[in-house]
């Protein structure tokens, strides 16, 4: 009992130190979560699946005999030196790498190699609640952008309603569209492919099958995001800009999410198909 009791008294310690060295990090990353127009709205949900995920395995990580690794103390020293570097240049990306690398130096050390091997896609996991620098996703939205527009318009075209289009700007025959940011895709891009990635590990199929399951939320994230500009031009056209950039909006957004996770299910259920012929 009083082992039991070290035990905890030893890991609440560990914890807490996290929390207060790596509170810049935290403090930045939810700033980040809460900015308007984010890109990671979902990054409070992430660590909440790893814990889920880690809870799952419980019985198992129970049994498993603890050992001390001198992998994990390597790790921790060389990713806290990291991250006094990246507060003293200020590079908020490079601190929640630093914060990953700890966990996973921590659970080496604390649990050994057979214990991190079974919780490696929990840790893995929360790579996806680390923002992107700034600058990364303002280029590669602005790219994305600029794809979706062409593509949208392209479709548009396709179904009988005659328009133009000049950088992200879409003329139509009674009005105009701008395929801003948040319609890059980016946003929707990013949570997709935490989903895939969650989709696939929890799939029952081979190793080389999840790996393709995962890559196929990709071509999905940017598939829906096109179906969707699409769509609102044709609103658009149909009841004007104001309609198309209103709440019909932010729904068609929501239709993205249902679009791949259909997508992602029906790919699912035809690789297991093939495992079974």
């Amino acid at each position: 009992m009083l082992k039991e009791y070290s035990k905890i008294i030893k890991l609440s310690i560990i914890f807490i130190l996290l929390i207060i060295i790596y509170l810049p990090t935290f403090i930045w990353m939810i700033a980040r979560f809460d900015a308007p127009d984010t890109y990671y709205s979902h990054g409070y949900l992430v660590p909440l699946i790893s814990l889920a995920l880690i809870y799952l395995k419980r019985d198992k990580l129970k049994v498993l005999k603890k050992d001390t690794s001198s992998l994990g103390l390597i790790l921790i020293i060389a990713s806290l030196a990291l991250y006094v570097i990246t507060l003293i240049l200020d590079i908020g990306f490079m601190g929640g790498i630093s914060f990953l690398i700890t966990l996973t130096g921590l659970s080496f050390y604390l649990g050994g190699v057979n214990f991190t091997k079974e919780i490696w896609f929990p840790l893995f996991f929360l790579i996806f609640m680390v923002p992107l620098p700034r600058i990364l996703v303002i280029h590669i939205s602005f790219k994305m952008k600029l794809l979706a527009a062409k593509a949208g318009t392209f479709l548009i075209n396709k179904l009988g309603i005659m328009a133009s289009c000049n950088g992200s700007i879409i003329h139509l025959p009674n009005t105009v569209l701008t395929v801003g940011s948040p319609c890059s895709g980016l946003r929707s891009l990013i949570a997709l492919l935490g989903l895939g990635t969650l989709f696939a590990y929890m799939a029952d199929l081979p190793k080389a099958k999840k790996y393709l399951l995962f890559l196929v939320s990709i071509p999905l994230a940017f598939i829906g995001n096109i179906l969707r500009i699409t769509l609102l031009l044709w609103v658009a056209y149909k009841y004007g800009s104001e309609t198309a950039t209103g709440k019909f909006h932010d729904y068609s957004g929501y239709a993205i999410f249902v679009f791949t996770l259909l997508g992602l299910i029906g790919v699912n259920k035809l690789l297991q198909w093939k495992k079974k012929k």
